[in-house]
């Protein structure tokens, strides 16, 4: 009886632990590097899930008989798509810097009226996008200088995805509500879910439909994601609780979502602008296999910059329920344990990305010379991921306070005013000076690395100088 007890006991105890990772946590409360590692570990592996839809896109559509013109076909309309995409996103972080205020301010009513609203917006922007969207693909696609060869593939694969937006929008709001909430461990479980089905409908869809079936995988998968988070929530009765009126717009709390959220989604467009006008560089070297290689990096470029975007929005999340908890006393701390944390994890991935790059790279494409090229490139951005490691953490800090401004003008000035004229100077440079093709494409790459160095050091300048600091007061006036 004794030990029939004891394994009963020991039974429950596992099961609580496990229940405890699905609950939305309190990083107002104790060490703070714990709860930011709690925080930021599963959102790391969510985010790993993440990236893992587009790297089984481009791995599968890479090694089908369609080949590397439909890999470089799918990396073409990103810049596209992050385009029309960038101010939902926006909105979407907006909404969670909100949530983790008010949930740290334990104020249920604005929290549900806050969460309504945001299902609300999303309904409202999914139609929207699923309308304009596939007008504007075809000029924008001949505004970044699309290749003929991969014209219509990237045309067939933006329309599905447009016309399926609203799993994407619901599942982007839904988790950013569950992290505002402290729980990422949820959202972990449900993209990895949807990633496995990703996996399989793409094994599925793709010989048959090329590109198309890309599109038409990931739409499905993000179905059941949001569908997932939805459910959820719904069972989140002690935190919070919807009622009609929570889904009527609330001029004030929308006014609040888009006062945090706007500024990243305008940053986020306007970078997805310098995006676009980047690939029309690289389109205008005409060599599919130069823009099937900046594709593969920008695959295995994710894996590396994982830590460096989890941590950042662990720290928005946390700085955000402190100062709803009035906790100001937490934010220098945990900044600074949150960056030894950061940095910790940069300086152990990144290495592990670049020692297993060949054979990452392999997994996109059998082309040796492929391969090749694209090791080149990453090697020239391996010292950027420590940099940005301390740029993303900082950066989390400061929109959880409130102040969205700064880290927008930082990237829009390192992205924009940077990047754009130093990627074409270098090109038009290197070739005035009889360089090599290989070379002058090597020059994209390196002004990517000097835009996030001088990023990193702009945005670090600025912490220190505490203007951010400011936002706190207006945010606890705004936290009842």
């Amino acid at each position: 009886m004794h030990n029939t007890g004891t394994a009963r006991e020991d039974a429950q105890a596992h099961t609580s632990r496990i229940r405890a990772l699905f609950v939305p946590r309190d990083m107002s409360q104790g060490p703070p590097w714990k709860r930011i590692a709690e925080f930021a570990f599963p959102m790391l592996l969510g985010n790993f899930a993440q990236q893992l839809y587009n790297t089984v896109d481009a791995v599968v559509v890479g090694n089908s008989r369609w080949g590397y013109n439909a890999l470089a076909a799918v990396g073409n309309a990103m810049p596209v798509l992050n385009l029309l995409l960038a101010l939902f996103v926006g909105i979407a972080t907006g909404a969670g810097v909100l949530v983790s205020q008010h949930f740290g301010a334990r104020d249920r009513e604005a929290l549900s009226k806050s969460i309504g609203n945001c299902l609300t917006v999303t309904a409202i922007a999914s139609l929207l996008i699923m309308l304009a969207g596939p007008l504007l693909t075809g000029p924008l696609l001949k505004a970044v200088g699309t290749l003929p060869a991969m014209y219509e593939g990237c045309k067939r694969y933006l329309d599905i995805f447009f016309y399926g937006i609203a799993g994407f929008f619901f599942y982007n709001i839904l988790a950013g509500v569950l992290r505002g909430l402290g729980d990422s461990f949820s959202a972990l479980l449900f993209l990895l879910i949807a990633s496995l089905l990703n996996i399989a409908l793409d094994l599925a869809l793709v010989d048959s439909m090329g590109v198309a079936g890309v599109a038409l995988a990931t739409v499905i998968a993000q179905f059941i994601s949001a569908i997932l988070c939805l459910l959820k929530l719904l069972r989140l009765k002690d935190v919070f609780a919807l009622k009609k009126s929570d889904f009527r717009p609330d001029r004030a709390c929308l006014g609040r979502i888009m006062q945090l959220g706007v500024p990243s989604g305008v940053n986020q467009a306007l970078i997805s602008c310098a995006m676009m006008m980047v690939q029309r560089l690289i389109n205008g070297f005409g060599s599919e296999m130069f823009v099937a290689c900046n594709v593969m990096v920008m695959r295995v470029d994710g894996y590396a910059m994982l830590p460096n975007f989890s941590f950042g929005q662990a720290m928005g999340t946390y700085a955000g329920q402190n100062i709803g908890a009035r906790r100001l006393d937490r934010l220098s701390v945990g900044a600074k344990q949150g960056l030894l944390l950061s940095l910790g994890t940069s300086l152990v991935l990144t290495p592990l990305v670049l020692l297993c790059g060949p054979m990452l790279m392999r997994l996109f494409t059998p082309e040796q010379v492929l391969i090749n090229m694209s090791m080149e490139m990453l090697y020239i951005l391996a010292a950027g991921y420590v940099a940005m490691a301390v740029t993303q953490v900082l950066q989390g800090v400061m929109r959880g306070a409130g102040d969205t401004m700064t880290p927008m003008w930082i990237t829009l000035g390192a992205n924009i005013a940077l990047r754009i004229p130093l990627a074409y100077g270098l090109v038009a440079l290197a070739a005035r000076m009889g360089a090599s093709q290989s070379t002058q494409q090597k020059m994209v790459f390196l002004s990517l690395l000097i835009c996030w160095i001088c990023g990193t050091i702009v945005t670090t300048i600025l912490y220190k100088k505490g203007g951010w600091k400011k936002r706190q007061v207006h945010a606890i006036e705004q936290v009842p």
